[in-house]
């Protein structure tokens, strides 16, 4: 598999997890938490982190860290399930910069808007040095940045279009919508909405329940986009019968 084949797979752990693992360091103690991460339309990951966290305050003091995310294993051998540590340095994300990044990161978790807004919460995000891709047992592969990062001038075309490609999906194929999240994807019956769009998917979610949308290659500009959803919707459809 060539080395941005790898970057591209690395990035759709990132991009579809839940919950991750994040690793900090205190006078040289490593300490390890659960996050709930994001990603941002280049593909850092976002964390909403409080500051009366440990893992917060040691950032603020050491801001070198490792986060660690999980697929599903094969088989009964935990081992079998593909994953990647990013490695890299954790930033609080300016303000000119936070309140779109922050609505990205509530799409993943919708049900932390309860408390996002609370004085001791702020995003943070990770620029990333590198990574570790094991597909499985015995399946490891060392990703430089460049390899990791998708590439720049498809990312700021997804983006610059992503507002009216959700505005558009959501209100003349919202069928399309469902069939992918509950026929492709597993999610129960529900009004499903598309959330965020770029590069490499797209997240689609129903009240609190998100489901990823991972594209079958990067796209470099919504013709892209347009086609891998309708390649999903198809696939969608075929499984609802």
């Amino acid at each position: 598999m060539g080395t941005e084949n790898l970057g591209f797979e690395a990035r759709c752990l990132l991009r579809g997890a839940a919950a991750a693992t994040l690793a900090t360091a205190a006078e040289g103690q490593p300490f390890a938490s659960l996050v709930t991460p994001g990603t941002a339309p280049d593909g850092a990951p976002l964390l909403l982190l409080s500051s009366l966290s440990e893992h917060t305050r040691q950032l603020r003091a050491e801001p070198r860290c490792a986060l660690l995310v999980s697929g599903a294993p094969e088989s009964a051998n935990p081992q079998t399930a593909p994953r990647v540590t990013l490695t890299g340095l954790a930033e609080p994300v300016p303000e000119a910069e936070a309140p779109a990044l922050k609505a990205r990161w509530l799409a993943k978790h919708p049900y932390a808007a309860m408390y996002a807004d609370f004085g001791d919460f702020a995003l943070w995000r990770i620029r990333p040095g590198g990574a570790l891709l094991v597909g499985g047992f015995a399946r490891a592969h060392r990703i430089r940045l460049a390899d990791l990062r998708p590439a720049p001038e498809a990312v700021a075309a997804i983006e610059a279009a992503a507002a009216d490609i959700i505005g558009h999906v959501n209100a003349d194929h919202a069928d399309a919508v469902v069939a992918i999240a509950t026929g492709l994807l597993g999610g129960a019956p529900g009004d499903w909405r598309m959330v965020t769009v770029d590069v490499d998917g797209a997240d689609l979610a129903a009240g609190e329940e998100v489901r990823r949308l991972a594209f079958s290659a990067p796209v470099a500009d919504p013709g892209g986009v347009r086609t891998e959803l309708m390649r999903a919707a198809r696939d969608g459809r075929s499984r609802i019968g």
